[in-house]
């Protein structure tokens, strides 16, 4: 299985987007600074994730939510109070 996944910092609430295949693990590397794009932003908290059984799928939504930002926007507004905490 593959997650598309967004993160949020918990010190200045700016969202990640990413793909992965081990969605735990992956969210432990961003909270152990192991992640060179999120290192300086951390800790971390996960706000939401998709599950795709393609890998093509998957990486194709990330790029999707990354590229467009209607896409973002309207996820934003459906996490208006998750995002919010």
């Amino acid at each position: 299985m593959y997650y598309v996944y967004i993160i949020q910092s918990l010190n200045n609430k700016s969202l990640y987007i990413g793909c992965t295949s081990g969605l735990k693990k992956r969210l432990l590397i961003h909270n152990q600074n192991k992640s060179y794009h999120t290192k300086k932003y951390s800790p971390w908290r996960l706000v939401y994730f998709e599950g795709y059984i393609s890998k093509t799928d998957a990486f194709g939504r990330e790029k999707s939510l990354k590229l467009h930002a209607q896409g973002l926007r309207r996820l934003k507004e459906r996490l208006r109070d998750t995002l919010k905490m």
